[in-house]
């Protein structure tokens, strides 16, 4: 898997991330960093005080894959501290989603599978329970957030996995069910004839009568948000990779060559691939993701197709090469992440999720699966 050219750059290009991160988990230490939506400014700080927030796995989903890397107990220390300031947001109840699988896959279920640590599976199956409480049937889908109307969103697909490890863990076939209903329905309802994907989905709760099908973070309905189209890649793979079910891997590999098709070399994916051409937004983040599924792919289809998956995921991580900010004096590694086609300080910004998602692609190439979510 993956030629000696390949590897050697992504060594190389792992050890300098693993410098930094060295350097800079130092100075964050167990907080919450994210980018303020307002200013678009990354602040080590910004989610202290907002523990629901969907990206608060994501920094000590990264201490525990230094931890893995180089056994830095500062590092696992970090990772720790911030789990044990979660079970807050637990607590406070409020303000939990969909994303409970971002915040705690990555935290606790990283833990547990890491140190066998009995309070962190506790919080992971906890995590699962709110999950799985989301889901409604007449849909068939999890509803995304509590506010407005009743949706579901293709990010979601990286929260099953959580589902998928708890019917696994529990010996509970009713978390799987909802899993596979949840990608079912994802499968019928977001993903278009030529690989591209839909954001959102809005459904009636009553009914489970799909109502509207808006625009998400994208350029317009109809779009093609990439971020979208990485989570549906790498969720898709997921859930093969959790059940064997090869209509699964199918729907992978299907957004995956609508993906490839519309990226160019050396160049980061366009925050949406259906655009106007006179604005060219560019998306780190989305790349990062895409590779991780990408590597995935490769590792699950056969020797005659590994390479189109493996070629794809190099060109992206070439082109993360050229994001990456190797200054110590800041506290990211990408810097043309981007969120919203709508919202003008969230274009060429950090975001730790892009941050976390390249770490997890070096780490899968290294030799070390990185990812807590693949094998449930």
């Amino acid at each position: 898997m993956f030629d000696g050219n390949d590897k050697s750059f992504c060594s190389e290009f792992l050890e300098k991330v693993v410098k930094k991160l060295s350097v800079i988990s130092r100075k964050i230490g167990a907080n919450f960093p994210s980018t303020n939506s307002r200013t678009g400014k990354f602040d080590p700080k910004e989610n202290n005080d907002k523990l629901a927030s969907w990206t608060n796995g994501f920094w000590p989903g990264m201490m525990w894959l230094m931890y893995i890397k180089t056994g830095d107990e500062y590092c696992r220390k970090i990772a720790e501290e911030c789990e044990e300031k979660l079970d807050k947001a637990f607590d406070i109840f409020f303000g939990l989603h969909h994303d409970v699988g971002f915040m705690w896959e990555l935290s606790a279920l990283a833990d547990y599978k890491i140190t066998k640590n009995e309070r962190s599976r506790a919080r992971a199956l906890h995590a699962a329970t709110i999950l799985a409480g989301r889901y409604n049937p007449n849909a068939g889908m999890i509803r995304a957030w509590d506010h407005a109307s009743s949706r579901a969103i293709i990010d979601c697909m990286m929260n099953i996995p959580l589902l998928y490890w708890a019917s696994k863990e529990t010996d509970d076939p009713r978390f799987g069910y909802i899993a596979d209903c949840h990608v079912e329905s994802v499968m019928k309802h977001f993903i278009r004839g030529d690989g591209s994907v839909h954001h959102q989905v809005v459904f009636d709760p009553e009914t489970g009568e799909i109502l509207e099908k808006p625009q998400g973070q994208g350029a317009a309905p109809g779009s093609s948000w990439s971020r979208g189209q990485a989570w549906a890649i790498y969720g898709f793979a997921l859930a093969y990779l959790n059940t064997g079910n090869t209509d699964y891997l199918d729907v992978s590999k299907s957004v995956a060559h609508y993906f490839i098709a519309n990226i160019e070399d050396g160049e980061l994916p366009l925050l949406d691939f259906r655009a106007p051409e006179d604005k060219k937004y560019f998306d780190a983040s989305a790349a990062a993701i895409a590779a991780c599924g990408l590597i995935e792919l490769a590792k699950a289809v056969g020797e005659l197709e590994k390479k189109i998956y493996e070629n794809a995921a190099m060109k992206l991580l070439r082109a993360l090469y050229k994001d990456f900010d190797e200054s110590e004096d800041n506290l990211w590694l990408l810097n043309k992440c981007s969120a919203s086609w709508r919202v003008p300080t969230s274009i060429h910004i950090p975001y730790v999720f892009g941050d976390y998602y390249l770490l997890e692609a070096l780490m899968k190439i290294d030799g070390n699966d990185g990812s807590f979510t693949v094998h449930g």
